[in-house]
């Protein structure tokens, strides 16, 4: 018996050492196997009810119930559909009652979030589907309230089909190529305040507001495409192909914005009248009030939001709130705006405390009360039951590195956890509030996604990801640790260590640090991923994350403090995380690397250049200097050049004498966002500095640099360059 015993043991002992030494670097990054499967994205319908989910191979909307994990019917099977023929959806709205909805496929990307594609009309009862144009792909369509008619932009101008007629209306006529764009955002818009539909159904559907952006004083970048391979372009063999586009960079001029509504009984067009020069406008939304249209505006510096409120049928604008802020007003404020059915009341995610909390505001301008309180961050907001008078949202209450739901009365008297275990909490409220899907998962348990009712009861589990606990009980794996330690500053900063396998305490390891560190951003955080660094921790490195000051969740003056001076205190913090990495007993001080992805470059390259505490360095697509960044996200925080010239002197292509240590260089392109302008200026001042250094430069690939077997090559390069560097 003790044999058998003995003999199972050691044959488990062997099946998981086996599986531990099979693992490679594509587990981690191409061909991830310890990915979690998720759900998808999840459509409440407007029945309170059901929800409908695309499935995976795109083939079937389905509807579930709240109440049961088990199908209660198909709302669309493009097999079965009559009329025109597609083989697959990528994604879908339904109008809001229900009968028709609206997908798209053949998509191509434009920029990060804007695409361009097929989109067609299904109703849903008759099983019948309709091209929503056959005058060439659309981007943006969206139902009107009444289902009856469909809004879309194309070779930037706006479109309205009409779905009981047939009939395809074009509303604008002035739309042209690096121009005029009607109801689109333009490059600038779309990447810094994340969003690409540019129009706005009434309430009524009588009305349709847009902006209108004028570029034609911004200024062009071309980007440049080779042959290659993946894709190939065959037309540029001998010649290189060109992408123009407009790209206005810090202190250049941004496009002219207005708002216009089109009035759809009787064809015309008003501008409302917006005060100001040199604006923006980040969004513009009809409340439920008849013939009032909200106008979010902000001064070119973004110190002060404005929310106006317009009349569509005289133009006439008025303020009703302002948000002035003595360094910039953030992007959560922009889009924290939310006007709540009863007509009479909006609220606003802002940090008029110093601190994102909820505040409660009258039509009229009126504040009401402040709904939440406390030092700690309102992080996401997800609605009011007016049945319950209650508002839902999720924060960072307990702890910066996690995430709780909440909900808060009407009153602000009373707030009660919804779902607040330690770790990450996200919830999708079925339309009414009756039900939500809760999202949890932590650093230590994979992501399970289940269905409750508003008292917290559990309907059903939709996936636990069971499958993956299991794959991961035949692993030995290591572990995310999460600690806490001041600088010589005294500033307490949140990390988190990933020690290599049978870690000893006696054993000095190499370290590759890891971080991103732009305003705003989080990287420590206790939720579910696992990424390359656990792979470089089954080969003996000491991988470890710090978010330093400017990051988010830990209050405005924590993530202000580096206005006007970005990299200055992000990098200092980085340096002293490195310090005190090196005091550690199991730490090899000789042998300290750090990386970064796009800010995270930056900060990568100042730290070398401003320390001799790092050995190696890693900076993939990194904005190197802020002159050539865009102007709204980089005069949000720095203020235009001629503004502050120390600011933007602060940058690794003024320091390259300064280098220390071994640095790889890594950029496509065609990158849209930060352009290889950046590397190119730091590589001609590293040569002339006599700094030696790795350059490694991906063809016809954007910021994200993948594409076929491209993100493996760069991560088994990253992986090769940190062996060479640190172990020798």
């Amino acid at each position: 018996m003790k044999k058998l015993v003995f003999s199972i043991l050691l044959s488990g002992l062997l099946l998981n050492v086996n599986a531990q030494q099979g693992l490679e670097l594509a587990d981690f990054v191409s061909r991830p196997v310890f990915q979690a499967e998720t759900p998808g994205k999840i459509v409440p319908l407007n029945d309170g009810k059901h929800y409908a989910r695309l499935e995976e191979d795109g083939t079937k909307i389905v509807k579930y119930s709240f109440t049961s994990p088990k199908p209660v019917g198909v709302l669309v099977d493009v097999s079965s559909l009559k009329g025109a023929s597609i083989e697959s959806i990528e994604g879908f709205t339904f109008s809001p009652d229900g009968s028709r909805a609206l997908v798209y496929n053949n998509s191509n990307r434009i920029y990060r979030r804007s695409f361009i594609a097929d989109y067609y009309v299904i109703d849903i009862e008759r099983r019948e589907v309709e091209p929503l144009s056959k005058n060439g792909p659309q981007r943006d369509a969206t139902f009107a309230p009444n289902g009856y008619s469909v809004a879309f932009v194309r070779d930037n101008n706006i479109f309205i089909k009409n779905l009981r007629f047939g009939t395809e209306n074009q509303i604008t006529f002035d739309g042209a190529k690096d121009t005029i764009i009607n109801g689109a955002a333009d490059w600038v818009y779309e990447e810094e305040f994340a969003f690409t539909r540019a129009f706005d159904w009434s309430a009524d559907s009588q009305e349709l507001a847009y902006i209108k952006f004028d570029e034609s004083q911004v200024k062009q970048w071309t980007l440049q495409y080779y042959k290659g391979s993946y894709p190939e372009y065959k037309e540029y063999e001998l010649y290189p192909g060109e992408y123009t586009y407009k790209y206005p960079k810090a202190g250049t001029a941004n496009s002219v914005v207005s708002v216009h509504v089109f009035n759809i009984q009787n064809r015309t067009t008003k501008k409302m009248d917006i005060k100001g020069d040199d604006i923006y406008i980040p969004r513009i939304q009809w409340t439920n009030e008849p013939g009032q249209l909200a106008i979010v505006m902000l001064n070119r510096r973004q110190d002060q939001l404005d929310l106006l409120l317009a009349n569509s049928s005289s133009g006439l604008t008025r303020s009703i709130m302002t948000d002035r802020n003595s360094r910039y007003v953030s992007e959560d404020c922009i889009k924290g705006i939310y006007f709540l059915p009863d007509g009479k009341h909006f609220v606003y995610k802002a940090q008029l405390d110093g601190y994102f909390h909820l505040h409660l505001y009258s039509l009229d301008g009126r504040k009401v009360r402040q709904l939440t309180k406390g030092n700690w961050d309102v992080t996401d907001y997800y609605g009011y039951d007016a049945a319950s008078r209650l508002f839902y949202f999720q924060a960072a209450a307990k702890s910066p590195l996690r995430r709780e739901v909440y909900s808060v009365n009407f009153d602000g008297t009373k707030m009660t956890p919804v779902a607040a275990k330690e770790g990450t909490n996200k919830a999708t409220f079925s339309s009414d509030f009756s039900y939500y899907v809760h999202e949890f998962s932590s650093a230590s348990q994979v992501p399970v996604y289940q269905v409750l009712d508003k008292k917290g009861k559990l309907q059903y589990v939709i996936n636990d990801n069971n499958y993956l606990k299991a794959k991961l009980a035949s692993y030995k794996l290591p572990n995310k640790e999460f600690f806490t330690f001041r600088t010589e500053d005294g500033v307490e900063l949140n990390g988190w260590m990933i020690k290599p396998l049978d870690f000893d305490q006696n054993r000095k390891y190499p370290v590759l640090m890891v971080q991103y560190g732009g305003p705003d951003s989080q990287e420590v955080l206790d939720m579910w991923e696992m990424g390359w660094e656990y792979y470089l921790a089954m080969k003996n490195y000491l991988v470890v994350c710090v978010d330093g000051r400017g990051t988010a969740a830990r209050g405005e003056e924590f993530s202000k403090q580096t206005y006007m001076k970005l990299g200055r205190l992000e990098s200092d913090d980085q340096i002293s995380t490195a310090r005190y990495l090196s005091q550690q007993s199991y730490v090899d001080a000789n042998n300290i690397a750090i990386w970064g992805w796009s800010y995270g470059g930056f900060i990568s390259t100042l730290c070398l250049s401003r320390s001799n505490l790092f050995k190696a360095g890693i900076a993939i697509a990194p904005p190197l200097n802020h002159k050539f960044y865009d102007t709204a996200y980089t005069e949000r925080f720095m203020r235009k050049p001629a503004e502050n010239p120390s600011g933007y002197a602060f940058s690794p292509i003024e320091m390259a004498e300064n280098l220390h240590g071994r640095l790889l260089l890594v950029h496509g392109t065609v990158d849209d966002n930060v352009h290889i302008q950046h590397t190119y200026e730091f590589v001609d001042k590293l040569v002339q500095a006599g700094k030696q250094f790795d350059l490694f430069i991906y063809p016809n690939r954007n910021h994200f640099i993948r594409g076929g077997n491209t993100r493996l090559h760069l991560y088994q390069m990253k992986f090769d360059f940190l062996e060479r560097n640190l172990k020798n």
